[in-house]
């Protein structure tokens, strides 16, 4: 199988990143580590065992533990790319080193678009996973940065009479519906929903891209420098197609939420087909109310 990233790049962005913080560029990492915090505060267990997939700044896994939720937790980190807090074990995106059904919660802030075998990590958590053992993750998703892609495959076909991709491709929900199906979690859960931020040019999106270490990480990229006039084109059609009515131009951010669970003999077992879907408070074990 072709790569489709290039993770050794991946790692050396994501190190930048952390060395050259921009305040406030953080600003995804913070909405996900709420997401999963929110989603985990609502589940009627502790888990005594937890580990954060390559978060970068451990932002996520901080938000989980004050929930009162988890008892120890690890993080899995590349290597030099990440701030030095907790308890940490460094290893690639694409192998997480853990011994089977060693863990009870697996949690993954912004991280696995970025996998070239995404299944194969998908069925490593699952396997690290103890009988009954959680699975939270936020993956950008289709749509996500939408805006920027169409614009600049726009310029460079007007500048240079063909394009190459400058933004990466990004999961459908349906996808990842089925990627959990197919590593065996349990009572999967996927939804999604769209967050759109506003710019005063795209000048300011992408230096809020470089600061998150997410800049075209593509194996295939082109290494042809982009002339300034590109960037000026592509700023122009972003300003022609994507501004609103004060000059601001809009970028959309498309989130997918996830949760599974290790299979168990105790837990509710698939319906049959036609019948009535299992209510989502039933497959996150919320205590219901009233």
């Amino acid at each position: 199988m072709d790569a489709l990233f290039d993770t050794d790049l991946i790692q050396q962005r994501r190190a930048r990143a952390l060395k050259q913080p921009v305040e406030g560029a953080d600003f995804l990492l913070k909405l996900a580590a709420e997401e999963l915090a929110e989603r985990l505060a609502v589940v009627e267990r502790h888990f005594d065992e937890a580990v954060e997939l390559h978060g970068g700044t451990g932002l996520a896994g901080r938000m989980c533990a004050r929930t009162g939720k988890i008892g120890h937790l690890l993080r899995l980190e590349l290597p030099s790319a990440h701030s030095g807090e907790g308890e940490i074990r460094e290893a690639p995106l694409e192998l997480l080193p853990l011994e089977p059904e060693t863990i009870n919660l697996a949690i993954s802030p912004l991280a696995l678009h970025l996998t070239n075998d995404t299944p194969g990590v998908f069925i490593q958590v699952r396997r690290a996973l103890k009988p009954d053992g959680l699975f939270l993750a936020v993956i950008p998703g289709a749509g996500t940065l939408a805006e920027l892609k169409d614009v600049m495959l726009a310029a460079e076909a007007d500048i240079y009479g063909g394009a190459s991709p400058r933004v990466i491709p990004f999961a459908d929900v349906r996808d990842i519906g089925a990627l959990m199906q197919r590593a065996g979690f349990a009572l999967p859960v996927v939804d999604t929903e769209s967050r759109t931020v506003r710019y005063g040019s795209m000048f300011s999106l992408l230096k809020d891209l470089r600061a998150m270490g997410m800049t075209n990480p593509l194996h295939n990229r082109s290494r042809k420098p982009l002339s300034r006039r590109f960037f000026l084109r592509a700023a122009e059609l972003y300003q022609e197609r994507y501004a609103d009515a004060d000059g601001r131009i809009r970028a959309t951010f498309s989130f997918i939420h996830v949760s599974g669970w290790a299979p168990h003999d105790s837990q509710q077992k698939p319906l049959k087909p036609g019948s009535a879907k299992a209510r989502l408070a039933d497959a996150l074990k919320v205590k219901s109310e009233g």
